[in-house]
């Protein structure tokens, strides 16, 4: 891992940067000849910025493609199950409204910090979402404004999908916990999200020492899944990001035997190396 020279700008000065590193992944994944999706805006929003942190970071693409792989595949699953809206909190720079094939109809809400937003339209500017596509400038680590947020975006939905894609491993457990109840409304059916374990969690700080100083990570909790569902959640749907990593060919030589080893309780991984993708649903009362 290349680290940046003393005194020099971090790579990261925040944790929006992130958003630049997880898109030149997904430019890298796009090159190849056999992608598991193509985005032909990832590399225009990564820009210099973003691949000099991919030379920086350790190597984790697999684990970066395999969980946008999933969330995709989720997403268009969920739509044909009837969902009708998508909000994706802490989007980032995401192209899914314009690389997933949606109904030109369906409504998906990105909501984000405002500069991180103002950037991404100056960005795409020129380009056209394949479906209904609203952005808002929200913080939402603000409880009241969270809410006002919600109560607007989910106006009209019987079946919204909540996306939080690379977000909770920077917030603290109250905070998670806080999100958590505030997704506890009629209209929303489903929450998206990929999430560590505390082993994983202690790996990629130490790994990512003097890179993300400025954008710890902060939650990783070692009852894994069981987390969310003593939060009053279903997982109905969960996967190794590993496993997944192994069945689409991404894993590197030295990862495959991990994978044809015995896995951890995905309701206690411990301090095991684990993080999956799941697709939660409300209990019902």
């Amino acid at each position: 891992m290349t680290r940046p020279a003393a005194g020099a700008e971090p790579l990261i000065a925040n944790v929006s940067d992130t958003a630049r590193w997880i898109a030149a992944y997904r430019a890298v994944e796009s090159a190849r000849p056999d992608a598991l999706f193509a985005d032909p805006l990832a590399d225009r929003l990564a820009g210099e910025r973003g691949h000099a942190i991919v030379a920086a970071a350790p190597r984790v693409s697999w684990a970066l493609i395999a969980r946008t792989k999933l969330i995709d595949d989720l997403v268009v699953k969920a739509i044909g199950e009837g969902c009708d809206r998508v909000l994706n909190l802490a989007a980032g720079l995401d192209t899914r409204p314009y690389r997933l094939d949606l109904p030109a109809d369906f409504g998906w809400v990105e909501a984000d910090l405002p500069a991180l937003l103002a950037d991404k339209e100056q960005a795409l500017a020129d380009q056209t979402p394949r479906c209904q596509l609203t952005r808002r400038a929200v913080d939402l680590a603000d409880p009241a404004a969270r809410d006002a947020f919600l109560d607007e975006a989910l106006a009209g939905a019987d079946k919204a999908l909540v996306l939080t894609e690379g977000l909770l491993m920077y917030l603290e457990p109250h905070d998670v916990a806080a999100l958590s109840q505030s997704f506890q409304r009629p209209a929303i059916a489903w929450w998206l999200l990929e999430f560590w374990g505390a082993g994983l969690k202690k790996w990629m700080t130490k790994k990512t020492a003097g890179l993300l100083d400025n954008a710890p990570f902060r939650f990783g909790a070692a009852n894994g899944l069981a987390y969310f569902e003593e939060l009053g959640w279903n997982p109905i749907e969960a996967e190794s990001v590993l496993l997944a990593a192994n069945r689409f060919h991404r894993l590197p030589f030295w990862y495959r035997v991990a994978a044809r080893l015995p896995q951890p309780d995905p309701r206690n991984p411990g301090n095991t190396r684990w993080s999956a993708v799941t697709r939660l649903a409300p209990h019902k009362v």
